[in-house]
């Protein structure tokens, strides 16, 4: 009895740590990623932000890494990598690649990179569109 005592112990402090080892979330349209991408573009004279249909912006985490931790609030710290397609009311789409680090409790631990994207080669996104 003390045995199985032992293995539910055990399961649950696993899966209790496991919740806590996830990756923040910055999925979405008022993140750091994408605001800043917009931002971005904006003083490039790229967008209008009043061009974007917010809603309908899609998001996708490619990569989440935890490579360290913050020396102020001794957070752990991941590099991110987002694909983000903005629509504008015209319809037309724009693709970005952002890079930033974030934290569990900012999306915003560093600057974001912003990569456009100007044309895809083949592959399955190809075919999506």
């Amino acid at each position: 009895m003390k045995i199985i005592l032992n293995l539910l112990v055990a399961c649950f402090l696993v899966f209790s740590f496991s919740a806590f080892a996830k990756n923040p979330d910055c999925t979405y349209p008022g993140a750091w990623p994408a605001s800043m991408a917009v931002t971005y573009m904006e003083n490039a004279a790229i967008i209008a932000s009043d061009t974007l249909e917010y809603p309908k912006t899609k998001i996708v985490r490619i990569s989440s890494e935890k490579f360290g931790k913050d020396s102020i609030t001794h957070e752990a710290l991941y590099r991110q990598v987002h694909h983000i397609t903005f629509v504008k009311k015209s319809g037309e789409t724009i693709e970005v690649i952002t890079v930033n680090d974030a934290s569990h409790v900012e999306c915003s631990m560093s600057e974001v990179d912003v990569y456009m994207i100007s044309k895809h080669l083949g592959g399955a996104v190809q075919k999506q569109k």
